[in-house]
């Protein structure tokens, strides 16, 4: 008789209770694929928990910086795998002019609005619908944001959704319409260290990154003014793979380190190459594929090992590393970049994230 062959186990998502947040059932959501590839999800601020990813051995290793509590999230947590909104990023002084009424937000970064103000997305419990098919499993993510939600006008009707394949591609789509017009500039907020969460620094990670130019910003504020530069002859320059540390020291800032948007090159709204990073200690390798004008690469200045992880895993400066696609930062006080934030009613705003795992 012919041995059969094992059985290839199909997508599949899972559900446990997680706690309570902002007077509501918070939910960890297991999202698994063919390949053993396992990902972790919350319904509060849509965090990406754990995610583990086999090596060029078969090995797997949780690749994402987070905590085992839900409390811990509550509570000092840096945006880890976080959905960002309104709007990422910065925007500079706190506020911005729309049809001639200027909107004062939320200055909780120095003299800036970062990520969405006091309590963004990253802070509230989504609703939450699971599904899965023989090709992927997923979770798709919903919240409205009331009109005036942190000093943004409009009622805006958010998803989030995450889907594993058989590929090994996480997708991510993120949607919003509004009532009002409004600004909008979601982003996804994992730190990524593919030798594991708890392996240390990140600097000897190989990055490319598919940028001409990059937006300069202030070294303290990490504002930007609207200017352009090529990355040709600056540290910024990853168009040919390096490691993250070989020029981390010139990039500057306090802390140093990289902080800088990225402008993606080809047509802003296409789904198009962003980037790629390996770690050539476990062979794995990430490669982003994305529709949004720019990419925010940040390389971890802020982490000081004052932050204890998963298994007490003490999260030292340079432990991760975030690749957050997106508008280009303050775009809403920028002329010419304005309009890639401002949506109105009847529009359909989507930015779509691809990241797709290999090993060699």
């Amino acid at each position: 008789m012919t041995p059969k062959a094992p059985t290839r186990a199909q997508p599949g998502v899972t559900e446990t209770p997680w706690g309570r947040a902002d007077g509501k059932d918070v939910s960890l959501y297991t999202l698994s694929n063919g390949n053993g590839l396992t990902l972790k999800v919350s319904n509060y601020g849509g965090v990406i928990t754990a995610f583990e990813v086999p090596d060029r051995h078969g090995k797997l290793a949780d690749i994402v910086l987070g905590f085992d509590e839900l409390a811990d999230y509550e509570a000092k947590s840096p945006y880890f795998g976080a959905i960002i909104g309104r709007v990422a990023n910065r925007i500079a002084g706190a506020q911005f002019t729309l049809n001639g009424k200027t909107y004062l937000l939320a200055a909780n970064n120095g003299r800036s609005s970062l990520h969405g103000g006091h309590k963004g997305w990253d802070k509230v419990v989504w609703n939450a619908k699971v599904a899965s098919s023989r090709e992927s499993a997923s979770v798709e993510l919903s919240h409205e944001s009331r009109d005036g939600d942190e000093g943004y006008p409009g009622t805006v009707q958010a998803t989030n959704t995450y889907s594993l394949d058989d590929s090994n591609v996480l997708r991510i789509e993120m949607r919003a319409t509004t009532d009002q017009v409004t600004v909008i500039n979601m982003a996804h907020h994992t730190y990524w260290n593919l030798a594991g969460h708890a392996a240390g620094s990140i600097r000897d990670h190989e990055l490319a990154i598919h940028g001409r130019s990059y937006t300069p910003a202030d070294p303290l504020s990490l504002t930007v003014s609207g200017e352009v530069a090529p990355v040709s002859g600056t540290p910024f320059d990853f168009r040919m793979a390096k490691a993250i540390g070989a020029d981390l020291e010139s990039a500057g800032g306090k802390p140093v380190g990289f902080d800088y948007n990225w402008v993606v090159d080809g047509d802003p709204g296409a789904l198009r190459p962003v980037a790629r990073v390996k770690d050539p200690r476990s062979g794995r390798v990430l490669t982003l594929t994305a529709n949004q004008p720019g990419v925010q690469f940040y390389s971890g200045n802020f982490l000081d090992g004052s932050i204890t992880g998963k298994a007490s895993a003490r999260y030292e400066q340079y432990a991760g590393f975030c690749l957050e696609t997106q508008a280009f930062p303050n775009a809403i006080n920028i002329p010419a970049w304005r309009s890639s934030v401002i949506l109105e009613p009847g529009q359909n705003y989507l930015s779509t994230m691809h990241i797709a795992f290999t090993a060699e």
